[in-house]
């Protein structure tokens, strides 16, 4: 039988004298069948067994073999004995199959897969090859698909990797002394060992349920299998929750700070964070120059544009659309309404021209960043730069330099940079909504209207009301316009009375004084305090992945995006970036963008990915 095997078997699986053997007799026999010839009928035996010639001549086997042999195949005894799976392998003459195999530790093989299945799955595999690879399972070789105890014995394994990494101690003392010390942080568990395996001892020895759960399995708390448990609990029960995630994963295992544990894997789940995302924020920026220097009203001004509205421009003629441009003073909140037709550039600079002819040309006008106003914006400078090249000839080029508006962009699609005028555009919509509600007014009717909130807007305190009888009146925009409320009855008129009688207070220039020291006193102290945004927070770096948050979307549609650039303001934190995503490069304040739970590689200037040394 031995002989058999090895003239049936790869000359490879054989030591040297065998192999050689074994390959010349398959060479000179190709196409032959090979058969076993029972021991108890093997004329061979005859002689090597001994046997005198009186007998020899007697014996048929001798002289004319088998007798089976003259007969077909079909008659022939069957060979159904498999080699005795004690026999050792030096007997079978058979090559050792040597691995070259590199010592690693234990905590590697946690890293080489992401997902806790795939981690069972490879474990498992690993343990079909030695058992395949093991010269007595060669007629007991396991194939196909993973089976459960296959699976499951490869999670033992991997459990008692971590074991023996975290509590090394307590298992050596459990297997010495029967309990872990008074100092183990598992003395509250009274763990016990079943299986080589540290599990909870607890006080549910009698209750009704399954053995997993009386003695659920103990996990260290930072270990990346149990990480990886978790996860896996967290995908399965379709991304659940921090408290069903425990309840979940406590049928089975007992993960030291679990609740910890199950906050961090559901807080850094992409697809959780996707449904419910968190804007960035950062701390509440200064208030700049042209917010909190006095200089003539609307000389540095916001600008925003409102509606659609309706007006009709007949009695009975059908309603045409209409948008209301609202200009706002940054020193003094004071407002100007203006009418605008339509949303076209020509509208906006006719709507422009009319607010400088009122109000005087402004240094600064600050607004959104839409297409009419970058339109306004070229076209400004297009006769701004005609007029220079006009005047260039003339002397009095070098008085007419600053006369020119520069128009100042806040970053797309970010209206807290424009807190000002936003805060004038929603009071003007309360007063537009409350006074005319759904009904449709004439032209007249509607640019009167607009005229009687303008004066409202600019009759609103700057600061709250003081409980002092003492004050006249509260500080209002109006005053720095009509040295008071747009909305107040007119003062008497006093110019019958000689001067030497008035008292200080009600001459114009010492109101105007008393204004501005009000102003500095009661509006601008005012502004110190951070209503929101008041912590300071780690600025985002170049490379993060972040989500773009879009108004009209809901969050699974907002696309992915890379930081390329960075915009550091006056206290060198970051609030506006440039992000790059599959349909282009856009800039962004950050509260516009999501930073997702991911690990981030770091970048270089050039916004290329730095190699990691260990990668």
């Amino acid at each position: 039988m031995i002989a058999l095997c090895q003239i049936r078997s790869p000359p490879a699986r054989w030591k040297t004298f065998v192999a050689n053997r074994v390959s010349e007799i398959q060479r000179l026999t190709v196409g032959g069948t090979w058969a076993h010839v029972p021991g108890a009928e093997n004329p061979a035996d005859i002689i090597s067994r001994g046997m005198s010639p009186a007998q020899l001549k007697d014996t048929p086997a001798w002289w004319n073999g088998c007798q089976w042999l003259s007969q077909p195949s079909r008659f022939w005894p069957p060979i159904n004995r498999p080699i005795p799976e004690d026999l050792p392998s030096t007997e079978l003459e058979e090559r050792s199959v040597s691995l070259p195999v590199q010592a690693t530790q234990s905590s590697e093989i946690f890293e080489c897969r992401s997902s806790f299945s795939s981690l069972v799955r490879v474990v498992a595999f690993l343990h079909r090859f030695r058992h395949n690879a093991s010269p007595r399972n060669r007629t007991a070789r396991k194939v196909g698909p993973l089976s459960t105890l296959e699976l499951n014995n490869a999670t033992k394994t991997l459990v008692k990797l971590a074991q023996h990494e975290a509590f090394g101690a307590d298992i050596l003392a459990i297997t010495s002394k029967g309990q872990v010390s008074s100092h183990s942080a598992l003395k509250n568990l009274a763990p016990i060992l079943v299986d080589g395996i540290l599990r909870v001892g607890g006080r549910l020895r009698h209750a009704a349920i399954s053995e997993d759960r009386k003695h659920p399995i103990i996990l260290p708390a930072r270990h990346t299998l149990t990480e990886r448990i978790l996860v896996h609990y967290h995908l399965k029960n379709l991304h659940a929750g921090p408290q069903l995630l425990v309840a979940c994963v406590r049928e089975k295992y007992w993960p030291l700070r679990i609740r910890n544990l199950a906050r961090k894997v559901v807080h850094s789940c992409v697809n959780c964070f996707r449904c419910k995302p968190t804007n960035l924020e950062q701390l509440m920026g200064d208030l700049p120059p042209e917010r909190v220097t006095p200089t003539l009203p609307f000389l540095n001004t916001g600008e925003d544009l409102c509606g659609p509205f309706q007006f009709r421009k007949l009695p009975r003629a059908p309603p045409v659309k209409c948008y209301v441009a609202i200009f706002v003073c940054l020193v003094t909140k004071a407002a100007h309404v203006e009418l605008v037709y339509d949303l076209s550039t020509a509208a906006f600079l006719a709507a422009l021209q009319r607010f400088v002819a009122r109000r005087g040309r402004p240094r600064l006008i600050q607004c959104d960043n839409a297409t009419n106003f970058k339109g306004a914006a070229k076209e400004l400078a297009q006769l701004r730069k005609q007029f220079y090249d006009q005047q260039h000839q003339a002397e009095v080029i070098s008085t007419c330099a600053d006369d020119g508006t520069e128009f100042r962009f806040i970053p797309p699609r970010s209206p807290n940079f424009g807190g000002l005028w936003e805060a004038a555009v929603k009071s003007f919509k309360k007063h537009l909504r409350a006074t005319i509600g759904n009904s449709v007014l004439s032209q007249d009717e509607f640019v009167t209207l607009l005229a009687r909130i303008e004066a409202c807007l600019n009759s609103r305190p700057l600061t709250a009301l003081s409980a002092d009888p003492n004050d006249l009146e509260v500080l209002t925009p109006g005053h720095f316009l009509v040295h008071r409320p747009l909305t107040a009855f007119p003062e008497p008129n006093l110019s019958e009375v000689p001067r030497n009688r008035l008292d200080r207070w009600q001459t114009n220039q010492e109101l105007l004084r008393r204004v501005w020291k009000r102003w500095t006193i009661e509006y601008l102290s005012g502004l110190h305090p951070r209503t929101k945004w008041t912590q300071q927070r780690n600025n985002i770096e170049i490379g993060t992945l972040v989500l773009v948050k879009e108004d009209n979307l809901p969050p699974l549609k907002w696309r992915y995006g890379r930081i390329i650039r960075v915009c550091r303001g006056t206290d060198n934190n970051i609030r506006v970036v440039v992000v790059r995503t599959g349909d282009g490069e856009y800039t962004r304040s950050i509260s516009k963008i999501c930073v997702l739970p991911v690990h981030q590689p770091a970048l270089n200037d050039a916004g290329s990915i730095i190699p990691n040394s260990e990668d």
